[in-house]
């Protein structure tokens, strides 16, 4: 996590937990510095869990919100105490995802207690990535004629299918490296993708000079396979426990 974010984020917890009172349970800074999700904003942001999370419950808390959005361009996750426990079995993913990367602000440990299905993360995970292709066949066929428009592509998928790819460790047993090459590569290895077809997505993300995509390059195409695979692979885990 960024030194800066986690600074800002104790500044707004302090706030929160003011406003909050007695209806605090947990404050936490979560995600990954630098990784873009496009259904999340910025890979770093806050879970806010309440005792009340009713309108009433959540006015004195107004004004930290807002500003805490303003200043990091993502909405913080808000649940009610008992909402929270009863998400394990319908966000298993993200809530792995949190519980592997998170700094805990103010509060008690809302991770405590809360435990995830295997089979869970297994059918959330394939419904995601089954999600995530779809969406990125449709925007690869419309990108493809432009070589510009297939490197947005990929760069602002690439946060997304990180967040898949450690759930694609978790549910094989692995614990997720912080590195995202080590990241693919154990992937790869696990679900038999082929590792270079994310090296220039990699080199990107990583500030490395890489060269200009091509309309139709083969680049974006043997990285959008990636994503077919992971598919296969996740449903193959599903034939072999119905075979069972």
């Amino acid at each position: 996590m960024s030194a800066s974010r986690k600074a800002a984020a104790q500044g707004a917890a302090e706030r929160l937990a003011t406003a909050l009172g007695t209806n605090l349970v947990a404050v936490v800074l979560f995600g990954h510095a630098g990784e873009e999700r496009p259904a999340h904003g910025v890979g770093e942001n806050l879970l806010i869990v309440v005792g009340d999370a009713s309108v009433a419950a959540l006015r004195p808390i107004a004004t930290a919100v807002g500003d805490w959005t303003k200043a990091s361009g993502s909405a913080p996750l808000i649940f009610g105490e008992a909402e929270w426990r009863a998400s394990a079995d319908v966000f298993p993913l993200e809530i792995e995802d949190m519980r592997g990367a998170h700094a805990l602000l103010a509060g008690r440990d809302p991770f405590a207690g809360v435990a995830t299905t295997r089979e869970d993360l297994r059918r959330q995970l394939e419904r995601e990535v089954r999600g995530k292709l779809l969406q990125l066949r449709a925007e690869y066929a419309a990108a493809a004629p432009k070589g510009k428009a297939l490197e947005a592509l990929l760069t602002g998928s690439a946060g997304t299918f990180l967040v898949l790819f450690r759930a694609t460790l978790r549910l094989a047993g692995r614990t997720p490296p912080g590195d995202p090459a080590a990241l693919v590569a154990d992937t790869a290895a696990v679900a038999g993708l082929d590792a270079s077809a994310l090296d220039w997505v990699l080199g990107r993300m990583a500030g490395r000079r890489v060269p200009a995509l091509a309309p139709f390059d083969p680049v974006a195409g043997h990285y959008l396979a990636q994503a077919e695979r992971l598919a296969g692979y996740l449903d193959g885990l599903e034939i072999e426990k119905a075979a069972r």
